[in-house]
């Protein structure tokens, strides 16, 4: 997602970011080009013009931190206002209301208001809630059909809706359902039309009625660029919005809409649809998201993705045969499953500062493919085999490359790779230093070291192990910003200087 806009606003805060001084000139010139790339990117103009203005008011004659130097105070600014842009901080669902909460989705057809109600129900299921999908729009073709097949492919209850029902009858009937059922949210999947009308505003507005929802969700694809704002506004008059989710957010290279609903409407953005599987689903946190835009990337989102996926007992088994020497391809087997639950590795890299503009803008050379390789390989071994790696002669090999359809050299790669893989592993854990490091998610190890080949390795991830402590995570450089306020060339000469002055 931004990856345009992430890739313009990042050049000009690196230009800015170079300056040791800045004029009101060196500030205007920049404005300039921020303003063309917000415009660009589809941000709707009232929203960048008081964008600028408030960038501009805090730049131009504010005091200057004693730490940064004018660029860096303006990147700083920049960033904030960014944040402030998007919402300031994220927003939660509200469903707390006992017996029962209500979330009510709204939108127009084709927004994917349907997918994004099974993903926010799966989403809620995996927090410890028990939702209730229900279906309302009796309009558009197999809706209903298609929101009960998500709901079978999630294990979660779907009320029995049919088209020969008025909406009205299913949402009374669907209420006392579920208070009878004791489920904790209900979600109402409603109709929608292919613009605003008359009549599918009054219907809204009397499910609203009936309902009392305690969220009314505006569900908005974010490839129609700034004519979602319009839509937005129309919606939010009428039933009063509590939140918006946007959909196709990976599909959209500009992504203006994110940067204007929240601004335009006063209506905060709660999540945000990121792929077509079911997990592809985010809560938005506008800080994060200002981090992404401007290549700062986003750790704390994949430290959290991390977390959801492998379970803590698994880590501290995963270790332990580390420090054995007994991690054979088994154990290695299923952490790629476990990888592959977090996304693609075009995905995460995005997610790692500095490397989101690297991906789309160098054209990095991501092997996605090299699960499936690795997968087919291992699968093509013996149980003995799997566990005993020691066990892989020639004659072997060439056995199980027939097996998984690759040639032997590809064999002899994957095998060598998990050796210096291994080998690796067991340094991090027998050196306490290094250790420290995993622990607290500046680096270590990892399945990071067997896919880095090629173009900008994937060892930049953290190991996985490193994913679970507490991570302390440094502050990202943009233009040459640190977390202490030096610039990072500075920062060197000052290392190089006392290494110097020891050798003395």
């Amino acid at each position: 997602m931004f990856e345009s806009l992430s890739e313009r606003l990042s050049s000009v805060l690196h230009a800015i970011g170079k300056r040791g001084q800045l004029t009101e000139d060196n500030i205007r010139d920049g404005l300039r080009e921020v303003r063309l790339a917000l415009l660009e990117a589809d941000v709707n103009f009232n929203v960048v013009k008081k964008f600028i203005e408030h960038v501009k008011e805090k730049v131009v004659g504010q005091a200057i931190e004693k730490h940064l130097t004018p660029a860096q105070q303006f990147i700083k600014v920049f960033h904030e206002e960014l944040v402030n842009l998007l919402g300031g901080k994220s927003t939660k669902l509200d469903v707390t209301h006992f017996p029962l909460s209500v979330i009510m989705l709204v939108g127009l057809q084709g927004s994917g208001k349907t997918t994004s109600t099974g993903k926010l129900a799966s989403l809620l299921q995996s927090q410890g809630l028990r939702p209730y999908l229900v279906p309302v729009d009796i309009y558009r073709p197999a809706a209903i059909e298609q929101l009960q097949t998500l709901a079978t492919q999630l294990n979660i209850p779907c009320f029995a809706s049919n088209a020969a029902m008025k909406p009205l009858d299913i949402i009374n009937a669907a209420l006392h359902e579920a208070k009878e059922k004791e489920y904790t949210v209900v979600l109402l999947d409603t109709a929608g039309r292919l613009h605003i009308d008359e009549p599918l505003m009054q219907e809204l507005t009397d499910i609203k009625l009936v309902a009392h929802p305690q969220e009314i969700l505006f569900v908005a694809d974010a490839m129609t660029g700034q004519d979602v704002v319009t839509v937005a506004e129309e919606f939010n008059k009428k039933l009063s919005l509590t939140g918006a989710i946007l959909t196709k957010m990976d599909g959209d290279a500009r992504g203006g809409a994110a940067l204007s609903i929240c601004s335009s409407t006063g209506v905060p953005v709660k999540y945000v649809g990121t792929g077509e599987k079911l997990s592809d689903f985010e809560v938005f946190h506008p800080d994060r998201i200002a981090g992404r835009i401007l290549g700062m990337g986003d750790m704390l989102t994949l430290i959290e993705k991390a977390q959801s996926t492998f379970e803590d007992d698994e880590l501290k088994a995963i270790t332990e045969k580390i420090q054995k020497a007994t991690f054979n391809f088994e154990d290695f087997f299923s952490q790629i499953r476990r990888m592959k639950q977090l996304g693609s590795l075009s995905s995460l890299m995005k997610l790692i500062p500095g490397f989101g503009s690297a991906v789309s803008k160098f054209r990095v050379a991501i092997p996605e493919d090299e699960f499936s390789y690795t997968e087919a390989i291992i699968n093509s071994m013996t149980i003995k085999e799997r566990r005993n790696p020691d066990l892989l002669n020639t004659s072997r090999r060439q056995r199980i490359a027939r097996g998984a359809g690759v040639t032997l050299n590809k064999v002899n790669q994957t095998i060598q790779k998990f050796d210096q893989m291994k080998q690796m592993m067991q340094r991090v854990v027998s050196d306490n230093s290094l250790m420290k490091n995993a622990e607290s998610g500046e680096g270590g190890f990892g399945l990071g070291s067997f896919f880095g080949e090629g173009g900008i390795g994937f060892s930049a991830l953290p190991g996985i192990p490193g994913l679970f402590g507490r991570p302390v995570l440094r502050s990202t450089s943009i233009g040459g910003v640190n977390g202490s306020g030096k610039s990072a060339t500075k920062k060197k000469k000052e290392k190089k200087k006392h290494k110097n002055k020891k050798r003395k």
